[in-house]
């Protein structure tokens, strides 16, 4: 595992940008996995004013969301395609075949969940994915307890995010949401992840992902065993790592 601190959240944004950028131009119809939230939102910008001020190809990339929202119409703003096609695929003029992302409405999710698998094999495989890491150590939708070798499938939110998203939709506390989410194993066999936290409120869980056993109590943990996973971090968000291991896992 390689480590990288960054002094500040506008560092870390741009570092994040061109851990993506860097991938498009070494690899032309590279496959890349992001992730939504305030974690990322900062570095799609800066990708995004990066291209427009010096144009790249981007005609052969696929994008695609490691999670999305389930019973919502994509129209909602807060829905995962919407974000990141708001964020990037408009923005850096990716090919609408090449935004790969399950549906969010469908009478068969099992099928949905093996269709999206189904396209990223076809593509060659994901060679980047971005993951953020949640309050309780969930990557994607996977929360605490999800086993290591679940395949995609459709995971319930973490209460929190459940609760904002009933919020700003309206939708009746008995109207089942869900998350449909890469499995463990899916997101394990990237080629390269790098899981990126930022501010204080994520110290703890990342000492506790990075620093502890491996176990399905903390999914993130998981990724300790990646043959190629960097962790990106700013200041705040690296406040709680032993000093120890700071030197010993630092690029």
């Amino acid at each position: 595992m390689k480590l990288t601190v960054e002094r500040d959240e506008r560092a870390f944004d741009v570092a994040g940008a061109w851990r993506i950028i860097r991938q498009i131009l070494c690899k032309r119809g590279a496959v890349i996995g992001l992730a939504t939230g305030q974690t990322t939102g900062g570095m799609h910008q800066i990708v995004s004013e990066i291209y427009r001020a010096y144009p790249f190809d981007t005609s052969e990339v696929i994008l695609f969301n490691v999670d999305e929202l389930t019973n919502l119409d994509r129209s909602y703003p807060g829905s995962c395609f919407a974000m990141i096609d708001r964020q990037l695929v408009q923005n850096l003029d990716i090919p609408p075949h090449h935004f790969i992302m399950p549906l969010t409405l469908s009478d068969d999710f099992e099928r949905e969940c093996a269709d999206f698998e189904r396209r990223l094999t076809q593509a060659g495989g994901v060679d980047l994915q971005i993951l953020g890491i949640g309050w309780n150590g969930h990557i994607g939708i996977n929360q605490p307890g999800t086993p290591f070798g679940r395949q995609t499938w459709v995971s319930p939110m973490d209460s929190v995010f459940e609760a904002r998203v009933r919020r700003e939709t309206g939708v009746a506390a008995d109207y089942p949401l869900g998350g449909l989410t890469r499995g463990i194993v899916n997101i394990m066999q990237s080629r390269r992840i790098v899981l990126a936290a930022k501010g204080a409120a994520k110290a703890e869980i990342i000492r506790q992902a990075l620093c502890g056993p491996v176990s399905e109590a903390i999914p993130a943990s998981a990724l300790q065993l990646h043959p190629a996973c960097e962790v990106l971090l700013d200041a705040e968000a690296a406040s709680l790592l032993p000093t120890d291991f700071v030197r010993a896992h630092a690029s």
